[in-house]
């Protein structure tokens, strides 16, 4: 399939289920907002409840071997991606490939993750390292304000009713 057709059928389908149709293994109650499907999408298994915020790379191979050419050809490495469930990764990140995701993990904005993260853990960064327990992060977003405390009846509205004396001062 041509590269603009392939876009079209994407943008058509959503993410999610553009995918799962190549492939991609993808629990329920997921929240897909980039293209997951690598070029190895089968490769890629994703739990329940998980979301995958916008840029998000999933890598399942290493293009790097292809420099390697001898009388036995050129190497390759392929790896699959496990995410678990209850799982949240940032704008930006990225997954390499044999990355093994547990349950309840949260990757921060713009993290590489270039190891297995074990599950209850909240990682960033680059290289992604362990910054705190998923525990620990739950009981600081309690003090978040939640959908009962918005009020108004657009988008804007809503938001607006919840960042209150944080917003700017307009110009003048």
């Amino acid at each position: 399939m041509g590269k603009v057709i392939r876009g079209i059928r994407q943008r058509q389908l959503g993410w999610e289920r553009w995918a799962r149709r190549e492939g991609v293994r993808i629990g329920t109650g997921c929240r897909i907002l980039s293209n997951v499907a690598t070029s190895e999408p089968w490769l890629v298994s994703i739990g329940d409840r998980v979301t995958v915020s916008s840029r998000v790379s999933l890598v399942t191979h290493d293009g790097s071997g292809w420099i390697l050419n001898d009388e036995r050809g050129r190497r390759y490495r392929y790896a699959p991606i496990r995410i678990g469930s209850d799982v949240f990764i940032g704008a930006g990140a990225t997954i390499m490939p044999g990355v093994e995701i547990g349950d309840r993990v949260v990757v921060g904005a713009g993290s590489v993750v270039t190891r297995s993260v074990p599950s209850g853990s909240v990682v960033a960064g680059v290289p992604a390292r362990v910054v705190s327990t998923w525990d620990d992060f739950v009981t600081r977003m309690r003090e978040w304000p939640a959908a009962a405390d918005m009020k108004g009846s657009t988008y804007r509205e809503r938001v607006d009713s919840i960042v209150g004396d944080l917003l700017p001062m307009p110009a003048e």
